[in-house]
């Protein structure tokens, strides 16, 4: 390897320029190993399932943009939940979007792609951008504009054995899976190395949060954290 590339490898493997006043929310998130994602026609239901949620050990939530109302619904949840939950936006395309959503309270950002003005904007006001990406190319595109965490998108296609494969050169990326994940799907995911989950049908289905079906949530919740908790056992 000539020392140019030795150089650029080191870059790209350290974390230092992007750990910054995001981090204790990354922290947390990597802690909690799951994030609910929440993409639902309502918001009807929704503060009862993050209480469900709550109560069966996941901490952290997606709110989509694609929910009617996203905007009123984050700064209802951040209001209630404080710092028992952890509330982010997610399917942010524009600055302005995340802008709305960290005005509501979001505490970080999710985009299915990679936006630098997004990426830009979070940065200045300190909030965690997770944007999304699933080639090595884009990966690295996102890593090297400062993100802390990349959301690897659709979990269909960038498999567990595909997430062991980018860390193999990339050790220091971070990587936030999502998209069709199940329990056992979450447990091969985290023991191949990502970050954190994103689950979201399995997790907070559509049906339940309209039906107000909350037990069917908590006890969901309560399978998802177990599969963190022995995921961060055997780390």
């Amino acid at each position: 390897m000539t020392d140019n590339n030795l150089k650029r490898y080191h870059m790209l493997n350290s974390s230092s320029d992007r750990d910054g006043p995001a981090t204790p929310v990354l922290s947390r998130l990597q802690t909690a190993g799951i994030v609910a994602v929440v993409r639902v026609p309502s918001p009807d239901g929704v503060v009862a399932a993050c209480r469900a949620l709550c109560r069966g050990g996941v901490r952290a939530v997606e709110i989509t943009l694609t929910v009617p109302g996203a905007f009123a619904l984050i700064a209802e949840l951040a209001a209630e939940f404080g710092d028992d939950l952890l509330v982010g936006a997610g399917t942010v395309l524009e600055p302005e979007a995340a802008r709305r959503s960290v005005d509501a309270g979001a505490q970080f950002i999710v985009s299915p792609v990679f936006d630098a003005a997004v990426v830009d904007y979070c940065r200045q006001t300190l909030v965690l951008s997770v944007p999304g990406a699933l080639t090595p190319t884009e990966v690295v595109t996102a890593w090297q504009h400062g993100s802390a965490l990349v959301k690897l998108f659709p979990g269909r296609v960038a498999t567990p054995e595909y997430v062991r494969d980018l860390l193999g050169p990339l050790p220091a990326v971070r990587l936030f899976p999502t998209g069709g994940i199940d329990e056992a799907g979450a447990a091969a995911y985290l023991a191949a190395g990502a970050a954190v989950v994103g689950i979201g049908s399995r997790l907070m289905a559509p049906a339940a949060v309209a039906a107000g079906d909350t037990d069917a949530i908590t006890a969901a919740a309560g399978r998802f954290a177990e599969v963190a908790a022995q995921a961060r056992a055997g780390r």
